[in-house]
């Protein structure tokens, strides 16, 4: 497997994983994922078998504390210098889940947001999900009562470094 930072010639694959992940009304569009590789291609970890994109984690870099439901659609909020590195998407193909894939990209996110000096990372996800990401050091914050995302119960998580 290989493990690189996406490019627009990643962008078909990327919007075909994530459709096979999340329901319409929570998934991105194609032409969302083409400004956030714009904006922040160097935050868009993708993991590779051979040439097949099988899984990637993306999310911006912000001043804001928490995650919100317009930063889903507004990736020129991007701020390269910010303290939070968001994560927006952990995705992978069905075929390739329970294999450790998306941890090891959760764990590049982490290992690059330490690098570049940040404050830690945020997220959300759906409670069935709490326990996993604690498994990486975030914490469970509640409900969030900022991302209401495709009409979904969120939990915020917070890796704090």
């Amino acid at each position: 497997m290989k493990i690189r930072t996406a490019t627009m010639d990643d962008l078909n694959e990327i919007a075909n994983v994530e459709a096979e992940c999340f329901p319409a009304a929570e998934a991105a569009t194609k032409e969302e994922f083409a400004g956030r590789i714009r904006y922040y291609g160097n935050h868009f970890w993708i993991m590779l078998e051979e040439d097949k994109l099988i899984a990637f984690v993306d999310g911006f870099v912000t001043d804001e504390a928490d995650l919100t439901d317009e930063m889903y659609e507004k990736a020129a909020m991007h701020n390269e210098d910010g303290a939070w590195q968001m994560i927006f998407g952990v995705n992978t193909l069905p075929a390739y889940r329970k294999h450790g894939y998306a941890g090891q990209l959760i764990q590049c996110a982490i290992k690059d947001a330490r690098e570049q000096g940040r404050k830690g990372l945020v997220l959300t996800c759906k409670e069935k999900l709490i326990k996993y990401y604690a498994k990486f050091s975030f914490v469970d914050e509640g409900v969030s009562d900022k991302s209401t995302h495709g009409n979904a119960v969120w939990h915020q998580m917070r890796l704090t470094f």
